[in-house]
């Protein structure tokens, strides 16, 4: 028989000593079931998805070779914002996260604005990975329609986050390793053509049309894209909520999670632009089949598009997963309706599982109607609402950390070069926010991401004032 919904008392006993077994709930009402081994494959889970094996030939197609140039400037932001991020996270480990730290900082209604607007990114992400990991399955088996393959992964994805969290993040680590395993071995035999190891001979001829064929105006257009290939990794400060030894937990995720992700992440898109040409059609669908292909390993490219499928999926996993803890904290502190902040005895917010998977079951409809387009418009709504919900970070750590500093409050982890590093990397954001402007596709996603967080403030105004105090 399924557990009944219970609301969870804010003040509920802190049963939750550090080290708490799965079956001991915290002040939340979520269950403290996570290792730091589940939070660290948890965050490159969710962050090698999409945004590598699909969004990464976009990037290529925007900015050519000059796209790497791209993804170093986009990778040492997200180091300096996920060190920010994790001394607020060590301080006071919440699962509302940068929602819950922006509300700290800057009032109730910001942290509306950036829970509410991440919670919708994060629905648009699941719904673009359970789209892209149809389209390739499909090709493989064209019987059964794009949109029948993506309504099933829906339904058994939705399925396994309404699991304890122990069980899912057991499940989220295989799931991962699998896919870094992946990728280390594209790493590998990437190097191998180009080497001249594997049947086919390497190209004669790289950067043929020069590194920047698209000037600066490519590399502006590929940021987006490759911001949204980053996203995932703050994942890490919604999880902590739920490990045991949080603080030690996220000290230790922080630093080696980003490290590994820009090794991963600029390695595989360097073997594709050294493989390819930037004008390659196959780019917009599976860049890394395509390396293998051209490297004449056909069989190992036709077995590892199923791998990338098992990617896409794993990172979908762990966006439901967030996505809805989100969802939870929001209604916790009052801002989305009561029910989302319910879980079952085991610690499960169901209702807030469910509405967050909602999107994905609508994107999976779309499908039927417009299989061919629906992944590329949600991988352009994605990119820039991850620059919001990094300056919102920033800002709450230099505001926080002034306060805790002025208090005399001990930090377990500190954010490097504090203050100026942090103004550094606000005025980089400020940057790619400007080149951004310059460029016309990108220009429209800022200006709406724009629009939008500051609808999204408005509305949290009214929402903060007419319903009850936020819950600590």
């Amino acid at each position: 028989m399924p557990d009944s919904l219970s609301q969870q008392p804010s003040d509920a006993s802190s049963a939750s000593a550090r080290g708490a077994s799965d079956t001991s709930a915290n002040a939340t009402g979520l269950k403290v079931g996570m290792k730091p081994r589940h939070l660290v494959m948890m965050s490159l889970g969710s962050a090698i998805g999409a945004g590598l094996f699909v969004g990464s030939g976009a990037g290529v197609q925007a900015a050519g070779p000059a796209v790497l140039v791209s993804y170093v400037v986009a990778g040492l932001i997200v180091i300096f914002v996920m060190r920010a991020l994790g001394e607020l996270v060590a301080a006071d480990p919440n699962p509302g996260a940068f929602s819950h730290y922006a509300g700290k900082a800057m009032g109730p209604a910001a942290a509306f604005a950036v829970g509410a607007l991440w919670w919708v990114q994060l629905c648009l992400v699941v719904a673009a990975e359970a789209t892209a990991a149809a389209q390739i399955a499909a090709s493989y088996v064209p019987a059964v329609p794009q949109w029948v393959i993506a309504l099933a992964i829906m339904l058994v994805f939705t399925a396994i986050n309404l699991t304890t969290s122990g069980s899912f993040g057991e499940f989220e680590f295989w799931f991962s390793l699998l896919k870094v395993a992946f990728v280390v071995l594209f790493l590998v035999l990437g190097i191998a053509y180009l080497l001249g190891w594997t049947p086919a001979e390497p190209p004669a001829q790289i950067f043929s049309d020069g590194f920047m064929p698209t000037g600066i105006s490519g590399i502006a257009a590929g940021l987006l894209v490759v911001a949204f290939a980053f996203g995932g990794i703050e994942i890490v400060a919604v999880a902590a909520a739920e490990t045991a030894n949080p603080e030690r937990s996220v000290s230790q995720a922080i630093k080696t999670i980003v490290w590994r992700i820009l090794f991963l992440y600029i390695g595989s898109v360097a073997i594709i632009v050294l493989v390819l040409p930037w004008t390659d059609d196959r780019l917009g669908a599976s860049p890394f089949v395509a390396v293998l292909q051209t490297a004449g390993l056909p069989f190992v490219a036709s077995l590892l598009a199923a791998v990338i499928v098992i990617a896409l999926l794993s990172s979908m996993n762990a966006n439901i997963y967030g996505a809805s803890r989100m969802a939870f904290s929001m209604s916790q502190r009052s801002m989305l309706p009561r029910g989302l902040g319910r879980t079952t005895r085991r610690g499960v917010p169901v209702p807030a599982v469910l509405a967050t998977s909602a999107f994905g079951f609508v994107a999976a409809a779309l499908n039927y109607f417009w299989a061919a387009e629906v992944l590329g418009v949600l991988l352009n709504i994605v990119g820039s609402t991850l620059i919001v919900t990094w300056v919102a970070t920033l800002v709450s750590q230099i505001v926080l950390r002034r306060r805790a500093q002025a208090a005399g409050d001990p930090l377990p982890l500190r954010m490097w070069g504090y203050p100026w590093l942090s103004y550094v990397t606000l005025a980089g954001i400020a940057v790619i926010i400007g080149l951004g402007l310059t460029v016309a596709s990108v220009r429209f996603q800022i200006i709406g991401t724009l629009v939008f967080i500051v609808a999204l403030y408005l509305v949290g105004l009214i929402v903060t004032k007419r319903r009850p105090a936020a819950r600590a």
